[in-house]
């Protein structure tokens, strides 16, 4: 504490990403004629960033370093995986984006500061702590949080989407949406960590359709969100098949629990399952890629009295044979994003060791060559399985 004067005094508590200068002012009427109230000023640091102005443009630039409010943490960010809704930001077709934004919502960074105090449950977390992040948000008040299903918050700002996400250097975020590494045992790595978040999207679809160790599940999409369905599904019991266009996928699909993979082709597709399931089709059908052809698909396949799920948007409408709906008396439903137990579920599988990390991360790009990898990514998404972005 300094004191510039018998009425004025200056504090300056220092913090990773500001600079702060309060000026208490004492009884003297005439300071208080100008000054009501103390006075805050901030000087903000500056941090490296991808930002998309616009659809087709990616841009490293320089942004303010976030400030922390009561209850956040700062974090340094170390990996940010890239999956197809980034690519959708890209290309101008996620609905659910505006620009310019910041992308990223699969992160593992590190803690570099926290709140003063901490709930009970989060108390173990600690400054240079690894941790993966929900990056969702819920309002507490619609009839999903009410509902207990914060997950499909009628107002939901997901990072990277609605609200600028982790491709920066340091990101703020609220303490009760970390999970740390150290939720598993052995502690869960960096690259373990960046694959958290979109496996649990996976976890959760199967939890929605309730997979049962004597069933058959097939699954449609083996990106990373798909793989999460296959491990969730294996980790059940559950007779697996995975379907997809690339030969790449469906070798990892096998690794994370598949015991059958199947191309994706419309003029086989149909037969080959129902010799795989005694002509009956799967129980349960998870769509995980997100076009007409595949919505329409899941129906057709599914076994009578079956379970679809979808965790896709499809971007145009979609045209059903509704029939199926009614004659098949079918449980169709959707899956949103995951829960906290999704989260825990995932940590534990990767600790134990049960996924192919190594195999499903395709390639990891320095921070700087960013713009240029969705550019290529754009050109040539047959090209690409995982992409991670190193930030150290």
């Amino acid at each position: 504490m300094w004191i510039i004067t018998n009425f004025v005094t200056l504090t300056i508590p220092v913090t990773y990403t500001d600079l702060r200068f309060e000026l208490f002012l004492s009884d003297c009427t005439s300071c208080h004629a100008l000054f009501h109230h103390s006075v805050l000023l901030s000087v903000r640091g500056s941090m490296q960033a991808i930002l998309m102005p616009e659809p087709g443009r990616a841009v490293v630039t320089t942004v303010p370093d976030p400030l922390p409010r009561p209850g956040e943490a700062l974090l340094r960010v170390r990996r940010v995986g890239l999956c197809g809704s980034d690519l959708n930001s890209f290309r101008g077709l996620n609905p659910l984006v505006s620009y310019p934004r910041i992308p990223g919502h699969e992160i593992a960074a590190t803690v570099l500061s926290l709140p003063e105090t901490l709930p009970a449950e989060l108390r173990a977390l600690a400054v240079g702590m690894d941790v993966t992040l929900s990056p969702y948000s819920s309002c507490g008040h619609c009839s999903a949080c009410l509902a207990q299903r914060p997950n499909a918050c009628q107002h939901n700002q997901t990072l990277g989407v609605q609200r600028d996400g982790a491709l920066a250097e340091r990101i703020a975020v609220p303490v009760d949406r970390l999970f740390p590494a150290t939720l598993g045992d052995p502690p869960l790595t960096l690259e373990e960590l960046v694959l958290v978040e979109p496996l649990t999207v996976g976890f959760h679809a199967v939890a929605r359709a309730r997979v049962q160790p004597s069933e058959t599940v097939l699954i449609l999409g083996s990106g990373g969100v798909g793989l999460g369905a296959v491990a969730a599904a294996a980790t059940r019991g559950a007779t697996v098949l995975a379907v997809d266009l690339s030969e790449a996928r469906l070798t990892t699909a096998r690794l994370a629990g598949a015991a059958h993979t199947l191309r994706f082709d419309p003029a086989t597709l149909a037969d080959s399952v129902r010799a795989l399931t005694d002509g009956h089709g799967p129980s349960v059908v998870i769509e995980a890629v997100g076009t007409p052809e595949t919505f329409c698909t899941a129906v057709d396949l599914v076994a009578f009295a079956g379970r679809v799920v979808y965790i896709g948007y499809a971007k145009q409408p979609v045209a059903y044979e509704t029939r199926l709906f009614v004659q098949k008396e079918l449980d169709i439903r959707g899956s949103r994003n995951a829960l906290p137990e999704d989260f825990r579920a995932v940590i534990q599988m990767l600790s134990a060791r049960r996924f192919p990390v190594h195999a499903a991360i395709g390639s990891i790009v320095p921070f700087a060559k960013v713009p240029e990898t969705f550019i290529r990514w754009k050109d040539d998404p047959g090209a690409f399985t995982k992409i991670v972005i190193a930030l150290d």
